[in-house]
């Protein structure tokens, strides 16, 4: 089982490096072809493109549509593995991330081979863990996470519209991604995680765990203020699993600042 890592950057030079370190070193001792990593340089007008290319064994491919949507599909489309990791460029892994990946699917196929009747994982995700805040902010974005949970539980066991995952810290079965015709590029940014959960839920199980965290950037958060962006990513969750559409295809470009080197 190959594992492609899709990592989508524009202007992340100051996050990037720390993203492929954490890959690489959860990655470095695997066996030989047991995974790879794609930077998609999306439109960067910083050092993006050099940094990835400092990485020895990091494939770049430059996508100059930009949107997180355009770089998602460009990776996938350059990507060989059976299952595709969509990691954020200002994400980090959690310890153990790779092998739990790699060993929930290897159970799931385990299980599907005793069983007929079970529906493929063509999906797993989880939350984010937000590195730069405070312990009590990060109670309520585990608040938030509770109450989207519930959300999504009565969505997919309930009504069974759809499901859920975590935009920056999802895997996807290549063959299922493929299935359903890959990222919807109409869609510009907010609503992209969950019209790829909803339309995968159609063709196998889309799995959400509290046990996948990954390590990401607060710095929309930060930016955007925390009921603000809790309000977005709802109303936009809703309508893309209601109305197969985002609320709004407008946002925000939150990028660090690179001071100039004197």
């Amino acid at each position: 089982m190959r594992l492609s890592f899709v990592v989508p950057a524009y202007n992340e030079e100051a996050y990037l490096p720390a993203c492929l370190d954490s890959i690489l070193e959860q990655t470095r001792d695997l066996p030989p072809g047991t995974t790879e990593i794609i930077v998609v340089n999306n439109a960067s007008t910083d050092r993006t493109r050099e940094v990835a290319l400092s990485y020895p064994g990091v494939i770049l491919v430059d996508e100059n549509r930009k949107g997180l949507p355009y770089a998602r599909q460009a990776g996938f489309a350059a990507s060989s593995g059976s299952l595709v990791a969509h990691v954020d460029s200002d994400s980090r892994l959690t310890p153990g991330w790779v092998k739990q990946v790699l060993t929930t699917f290897d159970e799931h196929e385990a299980k599907l081979e005793q069983s007929t009747s079970k529906r493929p994982l063509v999906a797993l995700s989880g939350p984010v863990v937000y590195y730069d805040l405070t312990p009590r902010q990060r109670l309520y974005v585990h608040v938030f996470y509770m109450i989207g949970w519930g959300t999504y539980a009565i969505n997919r066991y309930i009504l069974r519209v759809g499901s859920m995952v975590q935009g920056g810290n999802f895997i996807t079965s290549r063959e299922a991604l493929a299935e359903i015709g890959g990222f919807n590029t109409a869609i510009t940014f907010y609503g992209e995680d969950t019209d790829i959960a909803r339309r995968l839920h159609d063709v196998g199980e889309v799995r959400f765990t509290f046990d996948l965290k990954m390590f990401s950037s607060a710095r929309r958060l930060k930016n955007e203020g925390m009921l603000t962006m809790a309000a977005r990513y709802s109303i936009n969750y809703l309508w893309t699993t209601f109305f197969k559409r985002p609320f709004t295809n407008t946002h925000i470009d939150i990028r660090e600042e690179i001071q100039p080197e004197a």
